[in-house]
């Protein structure tokens, strides 16, 4: 099936795994981009020494194009570009919209832009500072969330951009699929369906937890960090919810203390970036220092398999989603069931 995104990028099918952190390693990655749609690798809990041999991990595994997906408000965001160059990465993914020298450095390398955002205006905004292409997350997806559905929001980015689009946010079959096309998307992204595969290594006590889900069990939340994000509703997230400002802090400082010893990041770092954070945000401490120390809280899940402690990002798919295939089997059939709903 070609389009604009397949065209642009020169993978096979028009889907693309999201750069997921702690989900998204080489073995996930190399396995979708064998499956011919387009992985993202998940760099912002990697040093750039780890950066560098994941991406020549997933070069070893796949002759296919692949993506990695970085912090734009990253300090070391230039030495990360250095290796993406350097390597000679297909796709720069940014959750965060990239400044126009950042974009403007990886055009002139050959290496395509393509940021995620929520909103048409930031849309418009990537688009005139010259990312190749953009997607669009709508309220279903996991993580960090907005309000506006994907059917709502993604017809207004198609109008307003001339570049391709990728629908992000309840998208999980064939069927999505051909809905996004049918709305002007060039391709659908997908993270929780690439979570639940055979080839993620997220431990299996976390998969089975995403599989016992329904919908309902997906949740919206301020309690962790002050924003929007959507997960699996968890002890932990009850717990949060629950606590006072004082047992939050605590907790807060406590996962704080794992991210210090596991990243080097001193204390003096962490309250910097956290008045940073806080700055024109409604925010308490304890929100502060755990939007500082969310990669922990999801490591907790995705690595340790602790689903009592760490936070399960989940799109509202996780609640219809109820098996394990492997990416090559997951996208065939996607393709397959598109096939099908286009011929009616």
């Amino acid at each position: 099936m070609e389009t604009a995104l397949t065209r642009l990028t020169g993978v096979r099918h028009p889907v693309v795994q999201t750069g997921m952190g702690w989900v998204a390693g080489p073995r996930l990655v190399a396995a979708t981009a064998n499956a011919g749609a387009l992985g993202i690798l998940a760099s912002a809990t990697m040093t750039v020494d780890r950066l560098r041999e994941a991406v020549r991990e997933v070069r070893s595994r796949t002759d296919a194009p692949f993506g990695v997906n970085l912090r734009a408000d990253a300090p070391d965001a230039g030495d990360r570009a250095d290796v993406l160059i350097a390597e000679g990465v297909r796709v720069a993914s940014f959750a965060l919209a990239p400044s126009p020298e950042l974009i403007a450095r990886f055009k002139e390398a050959g290496v395509l832009v393509v940021p995620t955002v929520g909103a048409r205006r930031h849309a418009e905004k990537v688009a005139g500072w010259g990312a190749d292409a953009v997607i669009v997350q709508g309220a279903e997806g996991g993580g960090h969330t907005g309000a506006v559905a994907t059917t709502v929001l993604l017809p207004q980015v198609v109008d307003a951009v001339r570049i391709p689009v990728v629908a992000a946010g309840g998208f999980f079959d064939g069927r999505g699929l051909v809905a996004a096309l049918a709305y002007g998307a060039a391709g659908v992204a997908m993270g929780t369906r690439f979570l639940l595969t055979s080839d993620s290594t997220v431990p299996d006590a976390v998969k089975a937890r995403y599989l016992a889900a329904t919908v309902a069990d997906v949740t919206v939340t301020r309690a962790v960090d002050g924003l929007p994000h959507r997960m699996l509703r968890t002890e932990l997230v009850e717990a949060l919810e629950r606590s006072g400002r004082v047992r939050a802090l605590a907790r807060a400082v406590r996962a704080a203390a794992g991210y210090r010893a596991l990243s080097g990041t001193g204390w003096r770092r962490m309250l910097q970036e956290g008045r940073a954070l806080r700055h024109g945000k409604d925010l308490t401490w304890s929100q502060v220092l755990l939007a500082a120390n969310t990669p922990m809280l999801l490591r907790a899940a995705m690595v340790e398999g602790r689903t009592d402690l760490g936070v399960m990002a989940a799109g509202q798919v996780a609640g219809v989603i109820g098996d394990l295939p492997s990416c090559a089997d997951l996208v065939d059939r996607i393709m397959r069931e598109a096939e099908e709903a286009r011929a009616g």
